[in-house]
């Protein structure tokens, strides 16, 4: 049995190749939970479990493990370091207090580190770096200490120091003499002082009157916790996960400094949606009402759907009852689990600041939330930002009668990866399959095979283009139709403007005189929402518009919703037409590591195919890294080439960054490529 207080929830984040997975075995080894630590060359560690993981040997999705060590339950989450499968890292880092960002002792700190750190910072999580593999190549440690301060700023200080020739740690938080591989320590522990002392006044204050030795354990260890919480202070570790070197020192400063979960910043809940969403204060009572935010989706072939998640408030039991969401129905939490790595252990209840799964519950879904009580209805934690899935793929099943296996199989693969998307476009009848890379597709499908059994066709989809309008215009409809019986009748006077980009969609009731009645207005809306859906110019969504309806006709018999339905979509094309509606490509963000003697042929490359090189930048291992602006649509087949222009040595990894207008020959195209349906009125 354990408290709140005595938890510690650390997710392990880092570039690919910085031994994440192996720093992971060597902590459970420390604490006790694994004999020895794994091989990732004989697919032996307890993270990398999956078949593909092994076959690939790097990880692909997040796991779980807990230890006990000395008077603390530590919580450790392993995410994968490649940024092709970045869905399962940002999505652990909502279930974590801490995280330790993993840097190598030869590459680095990475344009990848950063972006991790960014995203932790925005989180409001305590920061650590560990820097792994000092036994290697100690003579650079010092620099990297330098870089890391330069990247992250003057608040990265070190915990403690590699001595020995990295064989092993020195104190120099705690301590003020003793000599390291960096020099004498005394510089390093009076800075890491002064940093932590100046965040509080009274602390100052004792520190200043009766210098060091008048300092309390409690005044420390608190002045510590606000570093953290306040970003203050980034702390370094230094370990090697191959020799265990600093290892189980790195347990201990989690247990004497690293906060638990009533010491970390609060969880960033919120009640309601939009504007009139508001903050709700979670606290890690275990006697309160249950709020516990679903982090994780797993579709085990034993135990079933699993959903993960960490208790933020109450105490969840085995057999409680508890709601999904703003959901009615509950469901019975029939078995509770920890998990260790593969292994799921039964447990029967669940504090605040743990861990935890269910099993065998269909409604569950990434970031759910589940409560005991309707007063949680509406409750929610603020969304991750996650990267936006720019690669697809169209997707059937190569033999008939299979559709409904194959639609089934795909849903369980979005729902276990924040960062896919499984689109249907009712337009061309494609079911798309959305990832970050042509590697996450690739392991997608690989899954997707090995889990259903089945052969899939695959082929390139539409380029995910927007249209959106350049300029204000007027449209109107009058929409009038006799059957015989009852006639329809409804006529819509609207305006439309552009929005700045990012805008989305307004619709505003400026109808005075009730020229068309209240209840009409919501079918106006449908209207132009069915135009937004299927475009107006080359039959892609439109964006960034207002809409202001100010004027129309009613008939006291004949007007129905239908009526205005078809009056406000056409209305809404007609002012499209006049507006200089313009069609928009995605650009994307690219970061392309070449050798340097490759550079000027994938600059070439990119020019060619119409990117904006932003920056170039040294790499690691003598290479160059390019940073770029590219259309989506341009980049077919460039990962091909690169591969054959770097002999394999180049790399890329893209992200989305916004809309741009397409080239008027690139609209032309599609505008004359598309045959809108005909339309019956």
């Amino acid at each position: 049995m354990y408290s709140t207080a005595q938890i510690r929830n650390i997710v392990l984040a880092g570039h690919a190749g910085t031994g994440k997975t192996l720093l992971f075995d060597a902590l459970l080894h420390a604490g006790g939970a694994l004999p020895q630590v794994g091989s990732i060359e004989r697919g032996t560690t307890a993270s990398d479990f999956d078949p593909l993981e092994k076959e690939r040997g790097h990880s692909i999705d997040s796991a779980i493990s807990s230890i006990d060590h000395g008077g603390i339950h530590v919580n450790l989450i392993d995410t994968p370091g490649h940024s092709d499968f970045r869905g399962a890292t940002l999505s652990a880092l909502a279930a974590a207090d801490t995280m330790a960002l993993v840097v190598d002792a030869e590459s680095g700190c990475t344009h990848a580190a950063r972006r991790l750190m960014q995203h932790a910072a925005q989180r409001r999580l305590c920061r650590v770096i560990v820097v792994n593999r000092i036994d290697a190549t100690p003579a650079h440690l010092a620099a990297l200490l330098e870089a890391l301060r330069d990247a992250f700023g003057p608040v990265v200080l070190p915990l403690n120091l590699p001595a020995e020739d990295g064989t092993k740690v020195v104190d120099c938080f705690g301590q003020a003499t003793g000599d390291s591989d960096l020099g004498p320590i005394a510089e390093w522990h009076q800075r890491i002082l002064d940093q932590v002392v100046e965040i509080s006044e009274s602390v100052m204050d004792h520190y200043l009157e009766l210098g060091e030795g008048g300092l309390s354990g409690d005044e420390l260890h608190a002045a510590f916790e606000q570093c953290l919480r306040e970003g203050h202070l980034i702390p370094v570790c230094f370990v090697s996960a191959r020799t265990g070197t600093g290892v189980r020192e790195l347990l201990d400063i989690a247990e004497k400094l690293f906060p638990h979960p009533g010491e970390a910043n609060p969880p960033p809940f919120v009640k309601g949606e939009g504007a009139d969403a508001q903050p709700v204060a979670a606290t890690p009572d275990p006697a309160a009402h249950v709020i516990a935010d679903v982090f994780k989706v797993v579709h085990d072939p034993f135990m079933g759907k699993l959903g993960i998640f960490r208790v933020y408030q109450g105490t969840v039991r085995k057999d409680a009852t508890l709601f999904i969401d703003d959901g009615r129905k509950p469901f019975r939490v029939g078995h509770l689990f920890q998990l260790r790595g593969k292994e799921h252990v039964e447990v029967a209840q669940a504090i605040p600041g743990d861990i935890a799964a269910v099993a065998k519950v269909e409604e569950l879904h990434f970031d759910a939330v589940l409560h005991d009580s309707h007063d949680e209805d509406r409750i929610h934690l603020e969304p991750l930002a996650f990267p936006a899935p720019m690669f697809g793929l169209a997707i059937e099943a190569a033999s008939k009668g299979q559709e409904q296996k194959l639609s089934t199989a795909l849903h369980r693969l979005a729902e276990e990866d924040p960062a896919v998307q499984l689109q249907h476009d009712p337009e061309t009848n494609e079911t798309v399959l959305r990832g970050l890379s042509d590697l996450h597709l690739r392991v997608l499908l690989e899954r997707l095979k090995a889990r259903a059994g089945m052969e899939v066709a695959t082929r390139l989809p539409r380029i995910a283009y927007r249209e959106t309008v350049s300029a204000a215009a007027e449209g109107h409809h009058r929409h009038k139709k006799q059957t015989g019986g009852a006639g329809q009748f409804g006529e819509v006077f609207l305006r439309i403007e552009p929005l700045p980009r990012g805008g989305g969609f307004e619709f505003v009731d400026e109808v005075k005189g009730g020229t068309i009645p209240g209840q009409f207005l919501p079918a106006v809306e449908k209207g132009v929402r069915q135009v937004l859906k299927t475009g107006a110019l080359a039959g892609f969504p439109l964006q960034d518009v207002r809409v202001v309806v100010y004027d129309g006709k009613h008939h006291a018999v004949d007007s129905k919703e239908i009526a205005f339905v078809t009056a406000g979509r056409k209305a809404f094309l007609d002012a499209v037409g006049k507006a200089q509606p313009q069609l928009l490509e995605p650009i994307v963000e690219m970061e392309v590591a070449v050798p340097e003697a490759a550079m000027g042929d994938v600059t070439g490359s990119l020019s060619s195919r119409r990117a904006h090189i932003l920056a170039t930048d040294a790499g690691r291992e003598g290479d160059v890294v390019l940073k770029a602006e590219a259309p989506l649509s341009e980049l077919e087949g460039f990962a091909a080439e690169l591969k054959s222009v770097t002999s394999g040595r180049g790399r890329y990894a893209m992200e989305f960054s916004h809309y741009d207008p397409a080239p008027a020959r690139v609209q032309q195209q599609l505008v004359a490529a598309w045959k809108p349906r005909t339309e019956e009125d």
